[in-house]
């Protein structure tokens, strides 16, 4: 039992990144508020990841659907960046504006895609 119990420890310290990232919302003092978002990370950007997602569009005047695409670039927190690479199905969170355009932060990866 003691073995397991050490192996347990080893994995549960492995997992545990030390994150000193102020705009991380898990280590630092950044908040989620508002509408979550999955889609696909198109580009990486130095701290930032262009997501993209498809959505549908009711035009009344037509009744049918058409498909839209939506991007928005997303901060990568300093705990998440060796795991999220191109072409992978990440969630975004909306928060307070960091910059100019990045107004989401990466919040967990999902999957890879090929």
């Amino acid at each position: 039992m003691e073995k397991k119990t050490k192996e347990e420890s080893k994995e549960s310290k492995e997992k545990k990144v030390e994150c000193k990232d102020k705009k991380c919302p898990f280590h630092g003092k950044l908040k989620v508020r508002g509408k979550l978002f999955e889609g696909t990370v198109k580009k990486i950007v130095q701290n930032r990841a262009v997501v993209e997602f498809e959505r549908l569009i009711y035009y009344r005047k037509y009744e049918r659907y058409a498909k839209a695409k939506t991007r928005l670039h997303a901060y990568i927190p300093e705990c998440l960046r060796k795991e999220i690479n191109v072409n992978d199905k990440v969630v975004v969170g909306e928060c307070r504006p960091l910059s100019k355009i990045i107004h989401f932060v990466v919040l967990k990866k999902l999957k890879e895609e090929k």
